[in-house]
């Protein structure tokens, strides 16, 4: 049986996640989103709110194994206040080879949808309308719904038909965020160099999660 959808109120975020190099962009982007929905939600003096989220995520069975080796139990990375962070695997998550979830229908469709790290094979199962899956078929409805859709791709180099792909998907709607952390906050380690993208992922999608200022 499929989970209820939250309340039309709440903004509901489905996170993806696919067998490409970089889990560590889906770990943080997950917990950014975890500690911004705990965030007080009660209007402020000046008459805004935090808003409500509700964050679902998905996996494919490669996903897994690559989540498990480049972040395995064993391995951490320091965070901003020097203090280790396990990222184990989310045991609550979806099930992708499922079309029963509400997010596989135009009238139950998330509201933001983040594919990352996303594959080209992904990408060019969701340019051609192949949905073979539950988040090639999630993506589609985002498409076709209108809602957003963040796609951040991790490959190097591109060949021409990635790109062809990619353009595809840029026209029918899609936003295209390439996997390139920027340096200008001078990151003083990977933490926090991960951290200021997986914040800048979140604000294209329209997430109003603050931006760190590193020194």
């Amino acid at each position: 049986m499929s989970k209820p959808t939250p309340p039309s109120t709440t903004t509901k975020i489905l996170l993806a996640v696919t067998g490409a190099s970089g889990q560590i962009y889906a770990a943080r982007l997950a917990q950014l989103i975890n500690e911004y929905a705990q965030t007080d939600t009660s209007p402020t003096p000046t008459g805004s709110a935090v808003p409500a989220l509700h964050l679902e995520m998905v996996f494919t069975d490669t996903a897994k194994i690559v989540w498990q080796d480049e972040l395995n139990h064993t391995t951490t990375l320091q965070n901003t206040n020097n203090q280790q962070t396990p990222y184990p695997l989310p045991t609550n998550t979806i099930d992708n080879n499922s079309y029963y979830h509400p997010y596989a229908s135009g009238s139950n469709a998330a509201d933001i949808m983040i594919i990352a790290p996303c594959t080209m094979g992904t990408i060019g199962r969701i340019a051609s309308g192949a949905t073979t899956d539950l988040i090639s078929r999630a993506a589609d409805v985002m498409l076709k719904e209108r809602r957003t859709l963040v796609i951040v791709p991790r490959e190097n180099p591109l060949n021409l038909i990635h790109l062809r792909n990619l353009t595809t998907l840029a026209q029918a709607g899609a936003i295209i965020a390439p996997a390139s952390p920027s340096f200008y906050t001078h990151p003083q380690n990977l933490e926090e160099l991960i951290d200021t993208f997986a914040r800048r992922i979140l604000n294209i999608a329209g997430i109003p999660i603050p931006q760190p200022r590193f020194e």
